[in-house]
């Protein structure tokens, strides 16, 4: 089974490289974010449980949305992997994914992490925010501060699987199709090793 952490700063280009990769390798998708919406809309006992947390303005626990990932395993048996979009964000949520996917009898394959300046970011997703229409793609503060909110974050995920030796950086300017021959290249890589 090939699982995928995709990993990167906004606009660093993950939503078009997961979509090539889910294409190319079959794989399902799990976004937290889509995950949240869905559970909520479907009115589970997760979803409602998430419902009622973001509507008094507090973070859904990572039980919660471990408990949602775990759901659409279940849901996807027989799929040839998943690629994780958004999540982990923390080392311990990384620690709680490994121990779900080990009772699945799998493990995370590779993260992959597109490796992307702040400037060339920053460029990205102003250009971006004139055709999203999402106000934290138009305002340069707002960016930078998202752009140093994840590498503060996140930064300790990259290290976890790093000493596990599943990290794999990418530099994430050049041709959408020349970072994904990259991408699917360590991909491989790392499913041989």
């Amino acid at each position: 089974m090939l699982n995928l952490v995709l990993f990167g700063p906004p606009g660093a280009g993950k939503g078009t490289q997961s979509e090539k990769l889910i294409r190319k390798y079959n794989l399902v998708h799990l976004s937290t974010g889509d995950l949240l919406r869905s559970q909520i809309a479907a009115g589970t006992e997760l979803g409602l449980r998430a419902k009622q947390l973001m509507d008094n303005g507090l973070l859904v626990p990572d039980e919660v949305v471990i408990g949602m990932i775990e759901s659409k395993l279940q849901e996807n048996q027989s799929a040839p992997g998943f690629i994780f979009d958004g999540f982990p964000r923390t080392v311990n949520q990384a620690i709680a994914l490994d121990q779900l996917l080990d009772q699945h009898q799998t493990r995370i394959t590779v993260m992959v992490a597109l490796v992307v300046d702040s400037e060339e970011l920053t460029r990205r997703l102003l250009l971006r925010g004139q055709t999203s229409g999402r106000p934290d793609d138009q305002n340069e503060e707002l960016i930078r501060r998202r752009v140093q909110e994840y590498n503060d974050k996140t930064a300790p995920v990259a290290d976890y699987y790093n000493q596990q030796q599943k990290y794999v950086a990418i530099d994430g300017i050049g041709s959408i199709e020349d970072i994904f021959q990259t991408i699917c290249q360590k991909i491989e890589e790392s499913v041989v090793r």
